[in-house]
């Protein structure tokens, strides 16, 4: 059957766009990657029928937020919970991040799926009066929480740290506290400010990267014993590998690099990277058949599958960089995944119709649209509420 809609453009102009065939599913063997770990960073769903303030308290769909969690797992993903895909620190405070990592936490349980938690500071607003000693004690509650769960830390970046750090040994000291008591070891997270302005000049270095990735290394090195891995998110392919090759033996590089991922992930004579991205959300079908595909050593499979999403990752996660949740869970309302289109905070709009119209166009080029019929009918219900007819 042919399917047919009518698009917008920017400035006004509609074009007619027919979608491709329907192809055959992605074919994800029911056994576990070898060669590489997968986390997907995981979105939330919006509770459309609580009645709250969307802004402020905007309620959790948890139905619709777990079982997006078991779809990821039974394409044998890993879930990264409570991270900026989340919306942490962008509606989602730390009271409902506890709960979120809670269940989470419960149902990776249930199903045996694996699980690693963002502790951070969220809880503590920089401010003037902030000491370091109060970002250390709330990275602890945190830490604690998530261990007390029985869950795996990924230690995220500090918007309270970068806010009162004096400089690199300040940075060094907080790091060094937490990672000293941790249980097991954790991942660490730079996150870079394209996603969060107020993490700019992290490791102490507004405008040398070279030197803040020399402070983070110095933490790594000196605590190698209690940290897994870390993942970068500062969409630069180059500075990624120069980090992965000065990893101590024995920490993981995991690539947050939603614009480069294919060939880090592939990796070079000198090493790869592992993944725990956001955009995996979006395309875990592809990504989770693409590593089926790389563990067979068949690159040409890996290549077919993976390149076509790469399009549909850059335009979600343009400028604004840290407006890519909407596309994402965008994505999970075209597939089925959830009967609406509501986010926390009312981030459903922080992206333009035209926007997603091209993502439509997009995760239809790379074969992402799991039911083409329910995907144009729910494009087709957007666009209405925009007023394009």
């Amino acid at each position: 059957m042919t399917i047919k809609l009518t698009l917008p453009r920017a400035g006004g102009t509609l074009y007619d766009y027919t979608l491709a065939p329907a192809g055959a599913a992605f074919d994800v063997p029911a056994k576990p990657f070898a060669g590489r770990i997968a986390f997907s960073a995981a979105h939330v769903v919006c509770d459309p029928f609580a009645d709250a303030d969307p802004l402020h308290h905007a309620q959790i769909d948890w139905e619709g937020t777990l079982a997006y969690r078991r779809h990821l797992w039974s394409l044998g993903l890993a879930v990264a919970e409570a991270m900026d895909t989340a919306q942490r620190g962008m509606g989602l405070d730390w009271h409902r991040a506890k709960e979120l990592i809670r269940r989470s936490i419960a149902e990776a349980k249930a199903v045996g799926g694996r699980i690693a938690c963002g502790a951070g500071t969220d809880h503590l607003a920089p401010g003037p009066n902030v000491t370091l000693a109060d970002v250390e004690a709330a990275y602890e509650e945190q830490v604690g929480f998530v261990e007390g769960e029985g869950g795996q830390v990924i230690l995220m970046a500090s918007r309270a740290l970068a806010a009162c750090a004096a400089g690199p040994d300040d940075y060094e000291r907080v790091y060094g506290r937490i990672l000293r008591q941790t249980k097991r070891p954790v991942i660490l997270h730079w996150l870079g400010d394209m996603f969060d302005p107020a993490l700019a000049g992290y490791w102490g270095y507004r405008d040398d990267p070279d030197a803040a990735m020399d402070v983070c290394l110095r933490v790594i090195r000196a605590n190698a014993d209690k940290v897994d891995g870390i993942k970068i998110s500062l969409l630069d392919a180059d500075k990624e590998i120069r980090m992965r090759r000065l990893l101590p033996e024995g920490v993981k590089m995991y690539t947050g690099d939603d614009f480069n991922y294919p060939e880090l992930i592939r990796g070079d004579d000198q090493g790869y990277s592992h993944a725990l991205l956001g955009i995996f959300d979006a395309i875990a079908p592809a990504a989770a058949a693409a590593l089926h595909a790389l563990d067979a050593g068949d690159l040409d499979r890996y290549e077919a599958i993976m390149g076509p999403t790469v399009p549909l990752s850059r335009h979600i996660f343009q400028k604004p960089t840290y407006a890519y949740k909407t596309g994402i869970v965008f994505m999970a309302y075209l597939n089925g995944k959830q009967n609406h289109f509501r986010m926390i905070g009312g981030a459903e709009g922080a992206r333009s119709i035209v926007h997603l119209a091209e993502l439509f166009v997009l995760a239809d080029r790379a074969g992402l649209l799991a039911d083409p019929e329910l995907a144009a009918e729910r494009m087709n219900r957007a666009l209405a509420l925009a007023g394009v007819r």
